[in-house]
């Protein structure tokens, strides 16, 4: 959460930071904070008080708001990785393609995806039947534990959440994946040894979090279910709802030379407003 909040802080207010690489990484905060808060209080009130209970109305608020982050951050990944694309593969034409213009639609529309799937899948959800049990086989509000919930016919949730899961996670994987060839690509043509080994040191950072957070999503919503497969799907939820969070921000960000510049900026700044304060009293 701080480190999140603290890039969203340096972006908003530091001008150097104006640019569409860290308009991409302030909404990724943004939506990593919102993350962490949808899932973790709630986690960590059951480990201090041990009630593990939950409101149906506070379930589908959970299973709504993580559901909604989940799909935007898929886009919003996509994004970010062409962006990089661009400034790396055709940095004569970056400022021309990536306009202010366009990054704000795509972030926005990151969003208004997330939001419009889910409106769809619980207002199906919503007219099901919830007869029991009344335990969900989850740390959280998931999609499929609550619907396992219902003693209605739920082959039209099921498969609209399939589908659903394979549209949203599988060509944004690809995009990501595929915008990454090209950028090892270019920086492979790099003549200095010491410019390949940062860029690839940076790349491979990117590449694992996020082949962490699609191959996890896709092991749990996209393959097929066996009841062997249970407790590894809570596993492989963790890395996505609790791992991704956490490194994304060490990752994307407070390793960046000029986020740590920003961030001295804004300490040195804060502390000569101080001494000036103390000076006045």
């Amino acid at each position: 959460m701080a480190g999140n909040i603290i890039i969203i802080v340096l972006v908003t207010t530091d001008r150097h930071l104006h640019t569409p690489m860290y308009f991409f990484l302030g909404n990724l905060s943004c939506l990593e904070t919102f993350y962490t808060s949808t899932l973790l209080p709630r986690m960590l009130g059951s480990f201090l008080t041990g009630d593990r209970s939950i409101s149906v109305g506070g379930c589908f608020a959970q299973l709504y708001c993580f559901g909604t982050l989940v799909i935007a951050e898929c886009y919003l990944l996509a994004s970010m990785s062409y962006d990089r694309y661009l400034a790396i593969c055709k940095p004569l034409q970056y400022a021309t393609l990536m306009s202010r213009r366009l990054c704000f639609l795509l972030s926005a529309a990151s969003w208004l995806c997330g939001i419009t799937v889910m409106t769809l899948l619980l207002s199906l959800m919503s007219q099901l039947k919830y007869c029991g049990p009344h335990e969900i086989d989850q740390f959280f509000c998931d999609l499929a534990p609550v619907i396992n919930l219902s003693c209605s016919d739920t082959t039209l949730v099921t498969l609209v959440g399939l589908i659903v899961s394979i549209i949203d996670g599988v060509p944004s994987c690809l995009l990501t994946l595929l915008s990454y060839v090209h950028i090892i690509g270019a920086i492979i043509q790099i003549q200095s040894s010491d410019g390949r080994k940062k860029a690839f040191a940076t790349c491979s950072s990117h590449l694992i979090v996020v082949s962490i957070f699609y191959g996890s999503l896709i092991f749990v919503y996209v393959l097929p279910k066996k009841e062997t497969l249970k407790e590894v799907d809570k596993i492989f939820s963790v890395f996505y709802t609790v791992l991704t969070p956490l490194i994304n921000p060490l990752i994307y960000s407070l390793r960046n030379k000029e986020v740590k510049k920003a961030f001295r900026r804004r300490v040195n700044k804060c502390g000569i407003s101080k001494l000036f304060v103390r000076d006045a009293e």
